[in-house]
């Protein structure tokens, strides 16, 4: 497939992000200036300010000399990028990779290789970002080419069309000024200077000799420009592997063309999975609506799964949560994690019951999707004697544990997350307590277990160990606890509570 970008020049970004906050300013000439050494210099121009001849770069003194009725407003570092990046992310649906353009810091660039097809072809595309980003108050240049550089030049200098044919770039960049390349001023400089007003009045030199009088720089620029270098983007999103994108013909406002949309998106994202060999761990579905918002809910599985069905049911649980308001206008759906899925053996009897059976899997999602992901955890053991840390969160339902609990003892049925301290009255040196206070509640102790002793992990960490006691009252509760350290005169010692037996 051919590689399309779209250049997108936003001609006067700060002024009409001003405009859109102050509708006052329409009549009025006004730039923004910034601090440069001590003189207020100008960084960006509306169009009226323009149609006076003041450019960016000019003092602010100069300017307001050139057009007295001339409003200066303080400009802020990095206030462009940040409306270059909230733009960039609005136009993510038109195209899945969205960059900033870093040489000028006026502009986006997006690949669009595979995308205009579903604006009806690349004229049509081109046509609904222009009247979308002008309902928004912005006046755009746009142009479509094979490569950025290209792109980035027709967008700004080109006067023919803005569509630039596919292997077409070459000979409509003969004619634009060297200023299309992105080159910096001094080389620009020594181009005017040797009489060099076209890119063709030297395209065809030898590459040795453009590179002794002009260095690297401009070859590279030349070079990606016309193809022979490529361009990396740096997009504002980091594509995922697996992901689906389905424009509507007409805005999608009800809930069941909601479900339709995602179905079919279903279809195809998991059909790739399956080919791939691997299941969804985790989705995340994207509705853009025609107001500009943008409505997001995710899932995820206990296991890896391609299934379209068990998927949609997990959609399904979350459907209310999409607002379509005027209504939705492209759906986007991504694995954003997936693992490798075993194709399970047929068996006609399976006596094997628990976390090894398809159906509780998908009934374990499903509690999920209402209840939330934290509603339903798994644990398995873990290499670790201090009782608080021999258990960890699996990451998944499936994943296999690689040691089997401990099963020899008895553990309370509810562990505190951290000891707390009680006061306890007991015989020494090793007798259980007699009765302990706990929360401002003295428990008179009828019988008692112990002591069990732990040793505490000293590669871990330094301190006493612990002597456990299972003890009872009087009421019949059972407690776990213990005492950190030994008696004795010169040696510290506390009781601590850990748990509670059912």
């Amino acid at each position: 497939m051919q590689r399309r970008y779209i250049s997108i020049w936003f001609r006067h970004l700060l002024a009409d992000w001003q405009l859109i906050r102050r509708p006052e300013l329409k009549e009025v000439p006004f730039v923004f200036a910034a601090p440069d050494h001590g003189r207020m210099m100008v960084t960006s121009v509306s169009q009226l300010a323009a149609e006076h001849d003041i450019t960016p770069g000019m003092s602010a003194a100069d300017a307001k000399a050139i057009c007295p009725g001339l409003e200066v407003l303080d400009d802020k570092v990095g206030r462009a990028g940040k409306l270059l990046k909230g733009l960039g992310e609005y136009c993510i649906r038109y195209a899945p990779i969205v960059a900033i353009d870093e040489f000028s810091m006026d502009g986006l660039m997006l690949e669009v290789s595979g995308c205009a097809h579903l604006w009806g072809g690349e004229r049509e595309y081109l046509k609904e970002i222009v009247s979308r980003l002008k309902s928004k108050g912005y006046t755009v240049r746009l142009a479509i080419a094979d490569t950025p550089g290209a792109a980035w030049a027709v967008s700004r200098f080109g006067k023919v069309t803005p569509l630039v044919a596919s292997d077409g770039h070459v000979e409509t960049l003969q004619l634009l000024p060297p200023e299309a390349l992105r080159l910096e001023e001094t080389t620009l400089s020594k181009l005017r200077k040797l009489g060099f007003y076209q890119i063709r009045s030297f395209i065809g030199m030898p590459r040795s000799v453009l590179r002794r009088r002009f260095g690297e720089a401009f070859l590279l620029r030349l070079a990606q420009a016309l193809g022979t270098e490529e361009e990396v983007l740096q997009p504002l999103r980091q594509p995922v592997p697996f992901r689906e994108r389905l424009a509507s013909l007409e805005p999608i406002k009800t809930k069941t063309g909601i479900e339709i949309a995602i179905t079919r998106l279903l279809e195809v994202l998991c059909k790739r999975l399956q080919t791939e060999g691997v299941g969804l761990r985790s989705g995340l579905l994207t509705a853009y609506r025609i107001d500009g918002k943008i409505v997001q809910i995710a899932i995820g599985t206990s296991g890896a799964s391609h299934s379209v069905g068990h998927l949609f049911k997990l959609f399904e649980l979350k459907i209310d949560q999409i607002k379509p308001a005027l209504g939705i206008e492209l759906f986007e759906l991504e694995a954003l994690k997936v693992d490798s899925l075993e194709v399970p053996q047929e068996i006609l009897w399976n006596s094997k019951a628990g976390l090894n059976n398809k159906s509780i899997l998908q009934l374990i999602d499903r509690v999920s999707g209402k209840l939330g992901a934290a509603a339903v955890r798994r644990y398995i053991p873990e290499a670790h004697y201090w009782p608080e840390r021999s258990a960890g969160k699996a990451r998944s339902l499936t994943e296999l544990r690689l040691m089997n609990w401990n099963m020899d003892k008895p553990r309370p049925t509810e562990l505190l997350p951290r000891p707390e301290v009680i006061q306890v009255m007991a015989l020494t040196p090793d007798h259980p307590p007699k009765f302990f206070i706990y929360k401002g509640e003295q428990h008179q102790v009828v019988k008692a277990d112990g002591p069990e002793r732990i040793e505490r992990e000293w590669w871990l960490d330094a301190g006493e160990h612990r002597d456990y006691y299972r003890v009872e009252d009087a009421s019949g509760r059972r407690y776990w606890l213990y005492r950190s350290g030994h008696y004795g005169a010169n040696q510290s010692f506390q009781w601590f509570i850990h748990g509670f037996f059912a």
